[in-house]
């Protein structure tokens, strides 16, 4: 008789972790379900939503047989993401904490409790995403430890395991997972690659997990919830009030809380004004933020962007960039975005220039660059740097078009 494998599964609560386990217990396996608290909150009547995600998730793991823990990670994601979310506000830029929830507590310190305290094989989660590796081949998997240097010993051969979209396009979560490590994805199972929601949904209602199946699923920051954003940032940042300036002529349009209450691309709350203006850039030093009429105005576009050092799942970059250093791929920095085909070039720091075949609405600094190559997610840079908009390239032209002032001074006839 083989040894029987022990994967423990993340548990929230909903649907889709729910079907997870059952799967998993389906293929044969010894699994255990853990909750994971990362965050104190209650909702407008006084109950915390984590409480009741919980016991939600007990309730599937007692219908399934199945060990249940729970484990808090509330000060880690304090430090390791939400400190950093304020920050990147703070800064000027929007960051991403979901992305970063992922690589530093569920796919961090949930993936070594998995591992290392309950001595389980491997991990599962609920994410639609798949891998290049059988289920199998987790359970042969060793830890390595990451390279220290920019970029892998190159006479150093080890194959790779790949992240890929899952069968379910429009639920797809790899653009989520961008940012783990080759070490923690060797030792995950995603037990819905291979399904859509709705069929997802279907077992579910044939296991009974009525109680799962009903809830709303989860849509934005999970600590963030129903409430209004601006007056939930400004529990934790002073309001700084500055000026919103019109774009075009300088015109001081309202006024605003703060530059971290705002992101580009979003309406801007403007009185007195027939049609919407949206937020196209932000002045930290003076804490103007500039507007534009419309929601397609030209200094909302651009088509050049710059990332921090990039993190390549596999680790190394792709061959044909390091060989060339450009690569023909596709990119996006927001989960419900189309892919946009673009070029990317690898700079020495290891940071990306990527350039877009065409200019893209919001571009903003703070999100990640994610790239694909077909249906493999190759991985993710945070945005640091991003080029002029269409705005600022047709004012340049327009200044080049446009005949020189005449200074009243006599200008010698050319010589025939």
């Amino acid at each position: 008789m083989g040894v029987l494998r022990h994967v423990v599964c993340a548990m929230s609560g909903g649907v889709d972790s729910s079907v997870s386990a059952l799967l998993l217990k389906r293929m044969g396996y010894h699994v255990t379900g853990v909750f994971m608290k990362n965050w104190d909150s209650q909702d407008e009547r006084g109950v915390c939503s984590s409480e009741r995600d919980c016991e939600d998730a007990y309730k599937v793991c007692k219908m399934l047989d199945m060990p249940f823990h729970q484990v808090t990670y509330v000060k880690e994601y304090w430090h390791e993401v939400f400190s950093n979310f304020l920050r990147e506000y703070e800064q000027g830029r929007t960051p991403n904490p979901d992305i970063m929830c992922n690589k530093h507590i569920k796919f961090k310190h949930f993936y070594h409790y998995a591992l290392n305290t309950l001595g389980a094989d491997a991990m599962a989660t609920g994410h639609y995403a798949r891998t290049s590796q059988e289920d199998e081949e987790v359970f042969q998997q060793k830890h390595v430890p990451p390279p220290r240097t920019l970029f892998r010993d190159r006479f150093e051969i080890r194959k790779p395991v790949r992240l890929y979209q899952g069968a379910d396009r429009f639920k797809d979560q790899t653009f989520f997972l961008s940012q783990i490590s080759q070490d923690a994805l060797r030792h995950t199972i995603f037990p819905l690659a291979g399904l859509t929601k709705d069929f997802v949904k279907k077992i579910a209602a044939e296991a009974g997990f009525q109680h799962v199946l009903k809830k709303k699923e989860s849509m934005g920051i999970c600590f963030i919830g129903e409430r209004d954003f601006e007056n939930f940032i400004l529990e934790y940042i002073e309001p700084k009030p500055g000026n919103l300036v019109s774009i075009e002529d300088g015109k001081i349009m309202g006024q605003h809380q703060g530059w971290f209450t705002l992101t580009l691309g979003q309406r801007a709350r403007i009185g007195g004004q027939v049609d919407p203006w949206f937020v196209v850039d932000k002045d930290i030093t003076t804490g103007d933020v500039f507007v534009g009429p419309t929601t397609n105005h030209p200094a909302l576009f651009r088509d050049t962007l710059q990332t921090d050092r990039f993190h390549w799942i596999a680790e190394d970059p792709p061959v044909e960039l390091v060989r060339t250093q450009m690569m023909e791929c596709h990119f996006c920095f927001n989960n419900r975005m189309p892919l946009t085909p673009c070029t990317v070039t690898l700079n020495l720091d290891g940071s990306v220039w990527v350039m877009l075949k065409e200019p893209i609405r919001a571009l903003t600094p703070g999100q990640f660059a994610v790239l694909y190559k077909g249906d493999e997610c190759l991985g993710s840079g945070k945005i640091v740097h991003l080029g002029p908009t269409i705005f600022t390239l047709q004012k340049g032209q327009n200044c080049m078009s446009r005949p020189p002032k005449d200074t009243g001074q006599q200008h010698p006839e050319p010589v025939s």
